[in-house]
């Protein structure tokens, strides 16, 4: 079976959000509760936020968690890509 070229997209959502809202590293991450070198190193890729952040960022991002994953899903339900991502994902 070939594994699925997939892409998490945090990272890029994340920033373009700040420079259009002309947020600091400090006052976007105040919004979440995490400090300005937690949200520099999301933007550059050095780690991921945790789980937990998923949902609130989600809603100040204005777009689904899905989206924070560039990934090519099957026809699935939506519980039933989440269990695809990570019997997939190593």
């Amino acid at each position: 079976m070939t594994m699925p070229t997939y892409h998490i997209t945090i990272a890029n959502k994340i920033k373009a959000y700040r420079n259009e809202n002309n947020l600091s590293l400090k006052e976007f991450g105040k919004l979440l509760g995490a400090s300005a070198q937690a949200v520099c190193k999301w933007e550059q890729n050095t780690c991921y936020p945790d789980i937990i952040f998923l949902p609130h960022l989600a809603k100040i991002l204005e777009c689904k968690i899905d989206d924070f994953f560039d990934m090519p899903f099957p026809n699935l339900t939506n519980s039933r890509k989440w269990i695809y991502f990570f019997k997939n994902i190593h």
